[in-house]
């Protein structure tokens, strides 16, 4: 692409590259290996995708899984560019390169925090109710934050100075929690997916998003590009085809995952997939309030979940395709994958793969650039047919691996290591006498946070709310959500590993003064 091209432009057109040495033409093969060369980007080797690994190399770690991702967003964007029809689309809607969508698939997890899902919620829930910060902490929004503020690397030493398109491609959520763009689309009469505000926390805004209030001048500028040829709430064709991949991996490789370590196994899922499949027209006739009170016999937990599509998206949803995506996942997973176990042989090793490899070339060959969308897909989805199996797939993955009540007790245990380690944290910051000895990295935080914050104080003090709507005034009060982002920040940039050893250091545990260099 010509770097005259405004989705080519960096964050900080002024520096260009100066400074630093770029190996690839493309500028966005240019940012893609800006990504892989940040620290932020391998510290996803230490970071989990759903339980921890353990060191045996046999669970899709954060890093592993943006790799993948990476590779099927690229493979869908040459699906896309290689089709006239496809390719004239999505130049009109601004845009699908290839190389910018492989990039910000490598970036879209580099925000997520230790231990996962579980640590994201934690961080928000402490963001908000400890430190007033109103939009909390959200993995996707924290990346957006790495690529243009908190990493050094690039030529500016704020951020990547990645392209526009890139920068825009991160954007899977392409609003604020709160404040943008106006109108939010938490008010549409059927929200963006992601936009809808949580069931146990109205008023508190969307559950999704992709910049903090800090970011939004980068997250104008990122979407100046694009306006008039997309909604304001809509992604890229880019990010949609981001988010797409990322969907398709999420559905396979974590079923892949635990079934080569024995917890997903054949008999729960055949009962669950093929009670429902023999009496689908039995259940759908229960009502609401039976279906609950049965929910753990088999086949319930499916038809609550077909009901719910009904409700949220009633675009695409269709009983048919939705009753043949069951069939071929009881085919293909648990008939074909789970029935003979996972026993580490050759054998075993060449199913699993064979079970992925053919259901990736599947979902991918559903890819369709879509004119005018409805508001819960993007301009990039899956056909009907791929589209439900998808949904199955994942149910499967959460109803037979998330919900388990062993990996709940260890979750718990790690949000618990989460608030005790902020806790410490908070309290070194708040120690005078230790000012002098703080981590460096948790000190240079706290002040670009301070800088940040006192300059929307002094510009924009409407952005500055607390958690409950309260406008925050006074020197006092912008250094309190200062810290607060700073303490954050700093944990989210950690492994799993690190959070663990620290924590055993502040709490006098570690025999060993600690020592990593990114971290202090």
């Amino acid at each position: 692409m010509d770097e005259t091209d405004p989705r080519a432009a960096r964050r900080d057109p002024a520096n260009g590259a100066g400074g630093f040495t770029d190996l690839a033409t493309s500028p966005f093969r240019v940012d893609r290996d800006r990504i892989t060369a940040s620290p932020f980007f391998a510290r996803l080797g230490g970071v989990t995708q759903v339980v921890s690994a353990g060191g045996a190399g046999l669970l899709h770690n954060r890093l592993t899984h943006s790799l993948k991702v990476a590779q099927v967003a690229r493979g869908i964007a040459e699906r896309i560019t290689g089709s006239s029809e496809s390719a004239e689309l999505a130049a009109k809607l601004g845009g699908c390169d290839p190389d910018a969508c492989e990039a910000a698939a490598l970036a879209h997890d580099l925000g997520h925090p230790p231990f996962g899902h579980l640590g994201e919620q934690t961080l928000d829930r402490i963001a908000r109710h400890r430190f007033g910060l109103a939009d909390g902490f959200e993995g996707n929004a924290q990346s957006f934050r790495i690529i243009t503020t908190t990493d050094v690397r690039g030529p500016s030493a704020i951020g990547l100075d990645l392209t526009t398109a890139v920068r825009a491609a991160v954007l899977k959520y392409p609003w604020a929690r709160l404040h943008y763009p106006q109108p939010h689309p938490t008010a549409m009469p059927r929200p963006p997916r992601g936009a809808d505000e949580p069931d146990d926390a109205p008023g508190t805004g969307a559950s999704k998003f992709s910049a903090y209030v800090t970011e939004l001048d980068d997250f104008e500028q990122a979407r100046a590009p694009f306006a008039g040829r997309i909604e304001p709430w809509q992604q890229t064709v880019e990010a949609s085809v981001m988010d797409t991949a990322d969907d398709i991996a999420y559905a396979i490789h974590d079923l892949q995952d635990f079934h080569r370590i024995g917890v997903l196994q054949h008999a729960p899922v055949a009962a669950e997939l093929g009670e429902w499949l023999a009496h689908a027209v039995e259940l759908a006739s229960l009502d609401d309030a039976r279906l609950t009170a049965e929910i753990r016999r088999p086949g319930r937990s499916l038809e609550r979940m077909r009901r719910r599509m009904h409700l949220k998206d009633s675009w695409i949803v269709d009983d048919d395709a939705f009753a043949a995506a069951v069939a071929r996942v009881q085919r293909e997973l648990v008939d074909g994958l789970l029935a003979d176990g996972f026993d580490g042989s050759t054998e075993a090793e060449q199913a699993t793969a064979a079970f992925s490899a053919n259901w990736m070339a599947r979902l991918v060959d559903g890819v369709f650039v879509l004119s005018s969308p409805p508001t819960r897909s993007g301009h990039v989805s899956l056909r009907p047919a791929q589209w439900h199996e998808v949904q199955v797939l994942k149910f499967v993955h959460r109803r037979f691996v998330l919900l388990r009540p062993d990996l709940a007790l260890h979750q718990r245990g790690q949000a618990s290591l989460v608030t005790t380690l902020v806790d410490a944290l908070d309290a070194w910051l708040l120690d005078r006498d230790e000012a002098s000895r703080l981590p460096r990295r948790l000190h240079d935080l706290m002040e670009l946070a301070h800088g940040e914050y006192s300059d929307l104080a002094r510009t924009a003090p409407e952005l500055l709310v607390g958690a409950t709507g309260e406008r925050i005034e006074g020197a006092d009060a912008v250094r309190g959500l200062a810290r607060g982002r700073a303490v954050v920040d700093f944990v989210a940039s950690l492994t799993d590993k690190q959070a663990v050893t620290l924590l055993d250091a502040l709490s006098g545990r570690s025999s060993q003064p600690w020592s990593d260099s990114f971290v202090l």
